[in-house]
């Protein structure tokens, strides 16, 4: 399968498709008015296919799944939004969940595009032929994406329950969804993420028993962190211990740090070699 385009030029093409997605629904909101989620949904799969071309001709270049550096993990991670927000979408009938996974996709992919610091050493061959380290690490990072939806629908949830609060319910806060809504979303989420990453992490301890001097403890430590709050939760929200906004706030926290654990990640890769590296210009 070839292209005449390059990875970077399909994911900035991806990026500005997310972008129109973004500054469509927000001027229509400007104006009072209810966006086409029809068309909106149309425009993020196009993106959503634009941003898969790229990183496939990026994972035959470095010879894996995409994960090599900061740039590769924020793609990866904004596409695993964007998947998911593409099957439950609909499923949920919620426009303003596009609007916001569209801000969300946008600013990261453009932030890591716009960053070429972050996509100067492309890592080749970085799970060293082993695909169920692969399968591990491609878990771990889309769990992240589904961290990144619950933040989103944590976020529509604090904005909702202000508009209620402070008697707000027209113009923009009527196209949020309603708060029971969200409230269902948020749990079903966060089960999500917890899942997928409890069987990355299972995965991923199958081979490090066998092979533990290949473990790199700083990464597995920034992981099960991430895993045992998201856990810890997950268990209080079932207990009913941590609900409505309590629980939005807990959910955008445990994102933030499920980004910052991404250093822990990324520090962990060093190239083998100087025939592992390779300067990538924008």
């Amino acid at each position: 399968m070839s292209s005449a385009l390059t990875d970077r030029q399909w994911l900035w093409i991806a990026a500005e498709f997310y972008l129109v997605v973004f500054l469509v629904g927000t001027f229509a909101q400007v104006r009072g008015r209810p966006h086409s989620s029809v068309f909106n949904y149309l425009l993020m799969v196009v993106g959503y296919v634009c941003q898969l071309m790229g990183l496939y001709l990026r994972g035959r270049l470095v010879g894996g799944c995409p994960l090599g550096n900061y740039f590769e993990i924020l793609q990866f991670t904004a596409w695993s939004a964007t998947t998911l927000y593409l099957v439950i979408g609909v499923t949920f009938r919620s426009s303003m969940l596009g609007y916001f996974t569209a801000c969300l996709t946008a600013a990261l992919s453009l932030v890591s595009l716009s960053v070429p610091a972050w996509d100067a050493t492309r890592r080749t061959d970085i799970f060293g032929g082993n695909p169920w380290i692969e399968f591990h690490a491609a878990l771990a990072l889309f769990s992240y994406g589904v961290f990144a939806l619950l933040a989103l629908t944590s976020l529509m949830f604090l904005l909702r329950n202000y508009s209620l609060k402070s008697k707000r319910v027209g113009g923009w806060f009527s196209f949020l969804p309603s708060i029971l809504d969200l409230d269902h979303i948020g749990v079903r989420l966060l089960a999500a993420g917890v899942t997928i990453l409890t069987v990355s992490l299972a995965v991923g301890a199958a081979w490090w028993l066998r092979k533990t001097e290949s473990v790199d403890v700083l990464k597995i430590l920034a992981t099960i962190a991430v895993w045992a709050a998201a856990g810890t939760v997950l268990g209080l929200r079932l207990g009913r211990k941590l609900l409505a906004g309590r629980f939005a706030w807990t959910c955008l926290v445990l994102f933030a740090a499920a980004l910052l654990s991404l250093w822990a990640v990324n520090a962990s890769r060093h190239p083998s070699s100087p025939a592992a590296t390779a300067v990538v210009k924008s």
